[in-house]
């Protein structure tokens, strides 16, 4: 049985330190303060008896759990990043343990009247009667993806303390940076040495995912002209009206509020402009290829079309891939989903197989030469204040990673 009371005092312990990282900073980790967990992280693997523990100088951390088997039995790593995104502050989190919950509106914090409501978020009402940990309404909570290395850290020490699972040799990764999309770029495949692996760094429980958005950044320069604009007629090229036409020439309803599933979308995140320069920055995603692509060259063609009304190099754009959809490496060896799958099924909970909308280390990583499906760790609503997870999802996802190992090393027998 995992322990709750020190799995929650475990996770406790990571959450409350600020790991938050910084897409600026081309350092890794892009932020001193990640080393703070990374150091504690390597400290309590050496101390739990994991062999061959090392922490390397960008702070990615390897372990590796020995085979108690005499067979030949595949090698399987487990991976969670440790730190948390800019988006929102992982300063000063305070956790709030919610025992018992009942489906009632929690109030974070009543000075801001900050209430997690099952009115907003329905998924809260799937936990009834569990023990949930929220956030006191001023902070994110961090278990994206704290709450993976919990249960990585717990199933590690569950494994050495119960002998008689048997399971092969089992490695173990910790890595920064991967909420700014760099969590991978320097992760060693070959030390690491496992021949898959999974990220324990999905949502809901039973989530499984192998399937995720092809995805680049676009950066779109708008070049204007100031005059005084007492003088300006004729003269002046005000760049942030000449950007809205470009924002209102991509698909009005293709944008990440508009869209579900399997569908692709254009984000503006971020737009900084003055009359004589806007920037417009945008996410590209979609799990097709062939749309991807599609989406990469309407951005270019938009801009050659504009350029081409005005008659001048009014508009700019810098394209760049970031990730690709796994599912290209993750099929030709599918039975790594199976066994997922069946570690799910054999401890009762309903898999959720279905594409992510976004990105993980995996992702990365199956392009690298490391095969590696997604696990759900068990959080909601991450990257803000409402953020919460339950309990009893992190127990079950431990269980899930013995479980994996323990079938692992029963199909292979022969």
């Amino acid at each position: 049985m995992i322990n709750k009371q020190n799995l929650i005092d475990r996770f406790i312990s990571y959450v409350t330190i600020d790991t938050e990282s910084d897409p600026n900073s081309d350092t890794t980790p892009s932020t001193a303060k990640q080393w703070d967990l990374a150091n504690k992280l390597a400290d309590e693997l050496k101390d739990m008896g994991m062999s061959y523990v090392s922490i390397d100088d960008n702070a990615y951390i390897m372990a590796t759990l020995p085979s108690n088997v005499s067979h030949n039995v595949p090698v399987i790593g487990f991976i969670s990043h440790f730190d948390t995104t800019p988006d929102y502050t992982g300063a000063n989190v305070k956790p709030q343990i919610v025992e018992n919950y009942q489906g009632q509106d929690l109030v974070l914090n009543a000075e801001e009247n900050i209430v997690l409501s099952p009115d907003y978020f329905e998924d809260l009402l799937l936990y009834k009667g569990q023990t949930l940990i929220t956030t006191d309404g001023t902070t994110l909570l961090g278990a994206d993806d704290k709450a993976g290395i919990t249960e990585i850290m717990e199933a590690m020490k569950h494994l050495i303390n119960n002998p008689d699972i048997k399971h092969g040799t089992i490695k173990v990764g910790f890595t920064p940076d991967e909420e700014i999309g760099r969590g991978a770029h320097k992760f060693d495949v070959k030390k690491f040495g496992a021949d898959w692996a999974y990220t324990m760094d999905g949502s809901q429980i039973g989530e499984l995912e192998y399937e995720n958005f092809n995805a680049a950044g676009a950066v779109v320069k708008v070049n204007g002209k100031i005059v005084h604009p007492g003088y300006a007629k004729g003269k002046m090229v005000n760049s942030m009206y000449y950007a809205n036409e470009f924002m209102n020439a991509l698909p009005k309803y293709e944008t990440p509020e508009n869209t579900e599933g399997y569908e692709g979308f254009f984000h503006l995140y971020a737009v900084n402009g003055k009359v004589e320069s806007t920037k417009l920055e945008y996410i590209i995603r979609d799990h097709d290829k062939d749309k991807f692509e599609a989406r990469k060259t309407l951005m270019q063609k938009i801009v050659t079309n504009l350029n081409e009304k005005y008659g001048k190099p009014v508009f700019e754009i810098e394209i760049k891939d970031q990730y690709y959809n796994m599912k290209e490496k993750v099929e030709p060896v599918i039975h790594i989903v199976d066994i997922a799958e069946e570690a799910m099924k054999a401890l009762d909970i309903k898999p959720l197989i279905k594409p992510i909308r976004g990105g993980t280390d995996g992702s990365q990583l199956s392009y690298m030469g490391l095969p590696c499906p997604n696990i759900f760790a068990g959080g909601h609503n991450f990257h803000g204040r409402y953020e919460y997870v339950p309990v009893e999802s992190m127990i079950k996802a431990t269980e899930v990673i013995c479980k994996i190992a323990e079938l692992t090393a029963e199909k292979h027998l022969s």
